[in-house]
């Protein structure tokens, strides 16, 4: 899959909404400036210990704010937990030990932090987000249920510990509630853009787009199939935000026979228009759709019920597809690739894959993943580590396509390195069918195309 065809992104975009990451951001400043707050009162006294320790809550605040801002968002909200959770653990055993006039409060904040990580790992479920939910639960009983006292205990005036006792009760409450009205607020979020998504499909709202590829002289030999989902009440979703949630809802064995069914039937007109005859047309297979156990029937059905050329035909499929029943999956690409389809390995070089399994694939063709591509033109490493991955190309007698190209910087190289085929910016964005036809009219044709 083209994900530099489907728009710029970034971690965060993936599994975020843009409402979400501009509350992460304000937050972080929030957090930042609570900690800037206190470090100011502490200075007055000239506690300067609790004034560092009033620092790094800055520090963490802007360096989490900072990481969003680059879109990090995940990292970001992994790092600042762990940093909070430590933070707050070391104020309940130095600034807030409990006495007889003042309990301990601090305590308080590791719920709010362990709420804001649930919340986090409902969107990417992730070991270590449920390892700091857990620690944080842990701290929480064991500060709630001791006094743990501590050689390091700072004793504060009755009045300073009394008001922040106040101080930190109300805002971490409040806090607390605010976290869980956002995950109130998520969970129904989530249910209404299920149902939307659920509804898309019949209602027509789904629409191919076509990003295209090229050879060494630029001139397009094809494109992929991209989807895009139009929405009445959203407007444009992107890909990166309802795919996911299709795979978890099951959708995905529909919506991906939509687009091969789609594809097909473009395939089959522009076989009718000798100008478009030689293009082929990639269409993505997730790995739910592959393993189906009628997919080979619909393939083969839809092919001919669409009267589409199978050599123009090429399915891409993910590595993690690698993960799955092995000898399922090279048996069943067999089968497809007997109806004279093309069999694609996208992403190659981020996934499971392995020299002796591209051995034993029946696939004609590896996309060198994005990441590679932008990496190429950086560091010695970089180019070097693309070049090994197209030679291993060749070796195994494959082509080889880069996806992601975006400067003639990065296509000089891959083409030196021996690149033969091109998807990306520089030769064009995702286009409606007709503009991508009109591109294609409108190049200049070898003879033997003419």
């Amino acid at each position: 899959m083209a994900r530099s065809a489907l728009g710029p992104s970034s971690a965060a975009s993936s599994h975020y909404s843009t409402r979400m990451v501009v509350a992460y951001r304000y937050g972080s400043l929030a957090i930042a400036a609570i900690g800037l707050g206190w470090a100011v009162v502490f200075a007055v006294i000239g506690w300067w210990g609790v004034v560092a320790l009033d620092i790094a809550i800055i520090a963490t605040g802007l360096a989490i704010y900072g990481l969003i801002r680059r879109g990090h968002l995940t990292f970001g909200l992994l790092a600042a937990q762990a940093a909070l959770m430590l933070i707050a653990i070391i104020m309940g055993l130095v600034l807030d030990v409990p006495t007889t006039d003042a309990p301990r409060v601090s305590h308080l904040y590791l719920l709010l932090i362990a709420a804001l990580g649930y919340l986090n790992y409902q969107r990417e479920n992730s070991r270590i987000q449920l390892a700091l939910i857990g620690l944080c639960l842990l701290a929480f009983v064991v500060l709630a249920s001791a006094p743990l006292a501590s050689p390091y205990v700072l004793t504060m005036p009755d009045s300073l510990r009394v008001g922040g006792t106040w101080a930190n009760a109300i805002f971490a409450t409040t806090l607390l509630a605010a976290s869980v009205h956002a995950m109130q607020a998520e969970f129904v979020r989530k249910d209404r853009f299920s149902r939307d998504l659920m509804a898309a499909l019949w209602n027509d709202e789904f629409q191919l787009v076509f990003q295209p590829q090229v050879d060494l002289a630029r001139a397009t030999i094809g494109a992929e199939a991209l989807l895009r989902w139009n929405s009445p009440q959203r407007g444009t979703v992107s890909p990166i935000e309802f795919i996911p949630q299709a795979e978890k809802l099951g959708l995905m064995i529909a919506i991906g026979g939509w687009v091969l069914e789609k594809g097909c039937y473009t395939l089959a007109q522009w076989g009718k228009i000798p100008q478009f005859r030689h293009l082929t047309l990639s269409v993505n297979v997730s790995a739910s759709q592959l393993m189906h156990a009628d997919f080979e029937n619909f393939v083969r059905d839809t092919l001919v019920k669409t009267r589409a050329n199978p050599r123009q035909l090429i399915l891409e499929l993910t590595e993690s597809i690698l993960v799955t029943d092995m000898e399922l999956v090279i048996a069943r690409l067999h089968r497809l690739r007997a109806l004279g389809i093309t069999i694609s390995l996208d992403d190659f070089g981020t996934g499971f894959s392995s020299l002796s399994y591209l051995r034993r694939l029946p696939i004609q063709q590896i996309k060198i993943d994005r990441g590679f591509v932008q990496d190429a033109a950086s560091t010695s490493q970089s180019t070097s580590l693309v070049k090994n991955v197209i030679r291993i190309g060749h070796d195994l007698d494959h082509d080889v396509l880069a996806e992601g190209v975006e400067t003639m910087e990065q296509h000089t190289l891959l083409a030196q390195a021996g690149c033969t085929q091109f998807q990306g910016y520089l030769y064009g964005r995702p286009m409606a069918l007709a503009d991508f036809e009109h591109r294609v009219e409108n190049e200049p044709r070898p003879a033997a195309q003419a």
